[in-house]
């Protein structure tokens, strides 16, 4: 059973935020990116507590993401890059992301710093990311 639901149209959606945000992190942090998308729409907390699909968390207002702003962001993508956010919709989830609702780049060589909108739960190449605090309870 998938963690959650999607149409073609969404997959293709969170593929191209996917794309935007981490593609030079390759494979597996474009798919940590994925995986901070998916766990918005199961957040029953904060500003993603009212998120019920992919298309709204994508372009969600305040607290959306800054790739959809990138011209990569309306490019095509490829099978692969659907096929990686078909996976991060279905099953998939691993550390720093597992329970992730936020995550940044602060540039190369910067310090992630322990809290944006949560806590720090770890870095992966250049992308930070950070769980909900401990108080909060997301359902995830």
């Amino acid at each position: 059973m998938p963690r959650i639901k999607s149409t073609t149209a969404e997959v293709t959606l969170l593929a191209r935020l996917m794309k935007s945000e981490a593609l030079g992190e390759g494979r597996f942090g474009m798919m940590l990116v994925g995986n901070v998308g998916v766990n918005r729409v199961i957040a029953s907390c904060g500003l993603h507590r009212n998120l019920t699909s992919i298309k709204q968390m994508v372009y969600q207002d305040p607290g959306g993401f800054e790739g959809v702003n990138t011209p990569l962001f309306n490019e095509p993508v490829t099978s692969l890059h659907r096929k990686l956010a078909k996976r991060t919709i279905d099953f998939w989830k691993a550390h720093p992301a597992t329970r992730a609702l936020y995550f940044r780049n602060p540039g190369a060589g910067n310090p992630c710093g322990e809290e944006f909108f949560g806590v720090f739960a770890g870095r992966f190449k250049s992308h930070c990311f950070y769980d909900p605090y401990p108080e909060e309870e997301c359902g995830l």
